[in-house]
């Protein structure tokens, strides 16, 4: 994600100057090989080579697709594009445990890596010999700012670690993250400097100046809250609370996925013809509903329980995904989209990585408050929790002998922090359906952008 995360803003230049066709081909192509090394991989210091490159490589895919659906179709087009590019760019995060879960399962771990190798050369081959809409401009390369360049991934590169290992480190206790946030400040710092005073910008940031381009990347940062915020929520509940494997897991969040597909086309469809704030808005609504529909969650949820919501979560994403992006590029002249189409996928990626950070730490924080109060509950002078210290020691008794006071006060202790741990997803639901629900009101101060004109052609 690291790597990933630096080159997402940069496809706009690389799409400027070897054209989208080469770029994409490039990516996929990059990406394609990176995976069967990593297949091959021998040792974690391979994988993590590997893992970078094909991270780093892969990243241009999304940010030119994205730019393509808004340069090389008409804007009566860019609607049902718009849902086929955003089923793509969220399906994988979605459905990967489910994906991930039957590889592993029913074959091995290097099969999460060998099923890109197929597609990926097909993709690769289809684009060199199908797509040429766009020309290279090859002039831009010399001009390449190599100082931005090092300021944008020693800011971004130093940011996403500190976003992913701040709350396993305690953050700015621990001397690495600590120092990466300097490195984060001073890199960002300069980077934001160079790219408003350099003549050539490596990274065009001028596009957040258009109120929809910047209110859409707002959305789609929250969006990326959302999005793998729940992805992450989800398995870990799965795994702690109900014990579920991989394949389970991957079972039950499929439902996500499988709305969304069904959701892409229809909304799609709708866009050309509905407002798109009023379609977003619905969106954002719906997935804040869907958060408060888990927020009287128990240790006893499982498939059936968690089935509404995530089917109402699958929809709302597709609802709000095809608006924003809609809003986002739609208003925008064609020859700053490729720029901007960088930015806005980077929004929703930092977006995920912010979400996951916070909510990491507040889930501990909500557990550690839950525990503490539970403990304050459940005492020798509360009946009780007596009464059901004396009947799971008896119990075990059978079994444990005079140890089955001891094994039954461990099982206790057990019950008090897995219903800590419960208590604490229920009150992150909450927090992210308020969030979404407080977006609700910047969608009112959105332009709407101008409707495609009557018999519009492709280009």
């Amino acid at each position: 994600l690291i790597a990933e995360i630096v080159m997402i803003p940069l496809s706009g230049f690389f799409s400027r100057a070897l054209s989208t066709r080469y770029v994409f081909a490039i990516a996929s192509g990059g990406f394609t090989l990176m995976s069967l090394m990593c297949a091959t991989a021998t040792s974690i210091e391979e994988m993590i080579v590997w893992r970078a490159l094909q991270g780093f490589i892969g990243g241009a895919m999304i940010p030119t697709v994205f730019s393509a659906a808004f340069t090389a179709f008409p804007k009566n087009r860019q609607a049902m594009v718009s849902a086929m590019v955003g089923l793509i760019a969220t399906l994988a995060p979605t459905i990967g445990p489910t994906a991930g879960g039957y590889l592993t399962s029913l074959f091995s771990w290097h099969w999460l890596f060998l099923v890109n190798v197929v597609p990926g050369i097909l993709v690769t081959a289809a684009v060199l010999f199908l797509v040429d809409f766009d020309k290279p401009n090859f002039a831009l390369l010399k001009r390449l700012d190599y100082v931005s360049l090092v300021l944008l991934a020693g800011f971004l590169g130093s940011l996403e670690y500190v976003l992913e290992e701040g709350a396993s480190n305690d953050w700015f206790q621990d001397t690495t993250i600590l120092a990466l946030a300097v490195v984060t400040v001073v890199c960002g710092v300069g980077f934001f400097w160079r790219t408003l005073t350099v003549k050539e910008p490596l990274v065009e940031i001028r596009a957040f100046l258009d109120r929809n381009f910047a209110t859409g990347s707002l959305f789609s940062f929250v969006l990326g809250i959302g999005l793998y915020g729940l992805v992450y929520l989800f398995p870990l509940f799965l795994a702690r609370v109900r014990g579920y494997d991989s394949l389970q897991i991957g079972d039950t969040m499929f439902v996500t996925g499988l709305f969304m597909m069904i959701t892409a086309p229809i909304a799609g469809a709708r866009a050309q013809k509905l407002d798109p704030r009023i379609m977003m808005g619905i969106g954002l609504t719906l997935f804040a509903v869907s958060c408060i529909e888990l927020t009287p969650i128990t240790k006893d949820w499982s498939y059936n329980e968690l089935f509404i919501p995530q089917a109402m979560r699958g929809v709302a994403l597709m609802l709000s995904m095809i608006p924003v992006s809609i809003l986002a590029l739609g208003t925008l002249p064609p020859d700053r989209i490729k720029n901007a189409s960088g930015l806005f996928n980077l929004t929703r990626n930092l977006g995920g990585a912010v979400g996951l950070a916070v909510i990491t730490t507040e889930l501990n924080h909500r557990f550690d408050l839950h525990i503490q109060r539970l403990h304050e509950a459940v005492t020798w002078g509360r009946d009780a929790a007596v009464e059901r210290l004396t009947a799971m020691t008896h119990a075990l008794a059978p079994s444990l002998g005079s140890s089955a006071e001891t094994g039954a006060l461990a099982n206790l202790a057990n019950l008090v922090r897995r219903e800590a741990l419960v208590m604490a997803f229920s009150d992150i639901f909450l927090m992210v359906a308020v969030v979404f629900a407080a977006m609700l009101l910047l969608v009112p101060f959105v332009r709407r952008p101008r409707p495609a004109p009557a018999g519009a052609g492709a280009h």
